[in-house]
């Protein structure tokens, strides 16, 4: 079994320090470093806007610095991954704020993009479309759900709604097409979140653990040759053995960790597999900004994908 070398991570960590934002150095030094979860919630703070919702290039394909819905889950995801959970602070207060003011929630769920998007830079996916925002909403309204069940007030009505939408979409999962990644990785946020509130008795949790086992087997790319493409791994659903959707794919997920040691450029980290496409022309610098910025991120994730798997030496 091969393993990432100390040296390999040294490289990794040195590189990150020279180039990873405030609020990806926090996430490196809470998750390598002993550092606190409440560095990351002050360095997200100064994406937080006067609405309690986020902006500012946290997301960084979205240089708008008017609040969204998917960048605040940007956030969201951010406290989550280091087990944020104090519902009394600050930025968690204003999260909850900002959703209760309803701002692009359009009866269904949350807009996938804003109308101000277009006057940024920003990749191409962000530019508004308002079908398209309103038919993309599946991933950031479910991610917004899981928030609100876990830290709203349960006799609020923006809990009450977050239930409604929860069931709403339990029972819609077999019959929804074209689910995307995003859309599959909340799921899985909701099907956890639910079963750690006690919530389990009251949803139908095998119809959902069942469906997503089928979209997670369809969505993964196991053509090893493709990965250096945006295509789907396995670990956009199975970060750590303890998965329960790891059972079955064991083989993929070994051959993802020999991939990422393999594939990891000497003194420095992981390239994305995305680009600005036509928004290239009018935003190079504002692309390589970004470029640099997901880059540090995407070390982290990979570094604690490999840490899960007990590959790194």
């Amino acid at each position: 079994m091969r393993k990432l070398s100390r040296e390999s991570f040294e490289e990794i960590r040195t590189w990150t320090y020279r180039n990873a934002r405030q609020i990806e150095l926090a996430s490196w030094q809470y998750e390598f470093e002993n550092g606190s979860r409440e560095a990351v919630a002050s360095a997200l703070s100064r994406y937080q806007n006067r609405d309690g919702g986020f902006g500012n290039a946290l997301e960084p394909d979205c240089w708008n610095p008017e609040s969204s819905p998917y960048t605040t889950l940007h956030a969201i995801d951010k406290l989550s991954s280091v087990n944020f959970t104090d519902a009394d602070h600050p930025v968690m207060q204003g999260i909850i704020r900002f959703l209760e003011s309803g701002k692009y929630f359009n009866g269904n769920g949350w807009l996938f993009s804003i109308p101000s998007n277009n006057n940024y830079p920003r990749a191409p996916w962000w530019t508004y479309d308002n079908e398209a925002s309103a038919s993309e909403h599946l991933g950031v309204t479910l991610g917004l759900v899981c928030f609100i069940l876990k830290f709203a007030a349960k006799e609020s009505k923006l809990y009450n709604l977050a239930f409604s939408l929860a069931e709403n979409l339990v029972l819609k999962v077999k019959e929804l097409d074209n689910v995307d990644d995003m859309g599959i990785s909340a799921y899985c946020t909701l099907l956890e979140t639910l079963s750690k509130l006690g919530l389990s008795a009251q949803f139908d949790m095998e119809r959902l653990s069942a469906a997503l086992k089928e979209l997670i087997d369809e969505a993964i790319v196991r053509d090893v040759s493709q990965w250096g493409n945006y295509v789907v791994r396995p670990s956009q659903f199975i970060m750590s053995p303890d998965s329960p959707f790891y059972n079955g794919n064991e083989d993929i997920v070994g051959k993802e960790l020999d991939y990422i040691i393999d594939t990891r450029p000497s003194n420095s980290v992981w390239g994305i597999t995305w680009h600005w496409w036509d928004n290239y022309e009018k935003y190079p610098r504002e692309f390589a900004i970004s470029e640099n910025w997901w880059r540090a991120h995407g070390a982290i994730e990979r570094l604690k994908f490999l840490r899960n798997f007990d590959r790194l030496d």
